[in-house]
């Protein structure tokens, strides 16, 4: 099965890249069953959070991928 995802990882600049924090090599994946989906997720993870206070900024870097097989 073709997944499409998601990967997130932070800039090197980001306070939370520092290695007692999560550190410089840290991502997280969000996986979908079509890029479709995939695509619309990643629209609304472009998006600022509703919860954010004014002027505050999101630090992450999002990049689509894709992979074959099973999730791991």
């Amino acid at each position: 099965m073709h997944q499409y995802g998601i990967r997130i990882t932070i800039p090197t600049s980001s306070t939370m890249s520092k290695d007692h924090l999560l550190g410089k090599d840290w991502a997280s994946y969000r996986w979908y069953s079509s890029e479709e989906a995939r695509d619309r997720a990643f629209e609304e993870m472009r998006s600022q959070p509703y919860n954010y206070r004014q002027g505050d900024t999101i630090q992450q870097i999002l990049e689509k991928v894709e992979r074959s097989g099973s999730p791991a």
